[in-house]
């Protein structure tokens, strides 16, 4: 299997599959890449709608410019852990982020949803958060009052009385169930504009048919987030041989 970056070719062969329609497992599939390497290079390069191949060839050589011209590490931020390679992580962590931008989430929210998801420890501080992304308390706390308000971050106290902002083992579990109370109180009040729209006219109709699907749809992911809970609660296997398991600073 081929390894390295993406050559200008690829990315126009990764446009042609985009354009006939063809699933990013199938564009791998012919590139003989796997299919992450796919998904990371349409989502971080404007998503499948978006993505061209010479601007994304283009936007990867500023990147890895930019790198090469990168200050030191600072010396007080967070060392790698696991043995895991820091680059490969800041690139993970970008597809990660336009991933989550491409589902609706404003981009400050997804960086800092990003950041404390990829942590060991699956939590940071408002000090940390700033440090690691580089921007202003207020951003961090904006960003943070927003993911709150969707049930994907909550807030606790640790043992230095600092105000920490956790994604745990249930966040997914309870977004999902937020999403699906959000979709059906969409169903009601779509099933309230049958009787006034009239029963039998066109746009109730359509209504109803509406309510119908998103009623399928919300109780199937509820259903569903209720069935597969305990899978967010599985624990870590044992660190590979060799690999210390170094912990998230305090």
């Amino acid at each position: 299997m081929p390894g390295g970056r993406l050559t200008q070719q690829e990315r126009q062969q990764i446009a042609l599959g985009l354009a006939d329609g063809l699933a990013y497992a199938e564009i791998a599939r012919r590139l003989d890449r796997p299919t992450s390497t796919v998904t990371r290079e349409v989502m971080r390069n404007g998503g499948p709608a978006a993505y061209r191949a010479e601007t994304a060839h283009r936007a990867t050589e500023r990147r890895a410019h930019r790198r090469r011209r990168t200050a030191p590490r600072d010396p007080r931020a967070p060392q790698p852990t696991y043995g895991r390679d820091a680059e490969a992580v800041r690139e993970y962590e970008e597809t990660f982020t336009h991933v989550m931008m491409g589902s609706g989430m404003p981009t400050m929210m997804s960086r800092v949803m990003t950041c404390i998801t990829l942590t060991d420890s699956g939590s940071l501080t408002a000090a940390e958060l700033v440090e690691r992304l580089n921007v202003s308390p207020a951003s961090v706390s904006k960003a943070i009052t927003f993911l709150e308000s969707q049930g994907m971050v909550r807030r606790e106290r640790d043992e230095r009385r600092r105000e920490r902002y956790v994604v745990d083992d249930d966040i997914w579990y309870q977004s999902m169930m937020a999403s699906a109370r959000s979709t059906a109180q969409i169903v009601e009040i779509a099933r309230e504009g049958v009787g006034v729209l009239g029963p039998g006219t066109p746009a109730a109709v359509r209504m109803e048919n509406i309510a119908r699907f998103l009623d399928f749809v919300s109780e199937s992911i509820a259903r569903a987030a209720e069935q597969a809970r305990e899978i967010l609660h599985t624990k870590p296997g044992t660190p590979p041989d060799g690999a210390a398991a170094d912990p998230e600073r305090a």
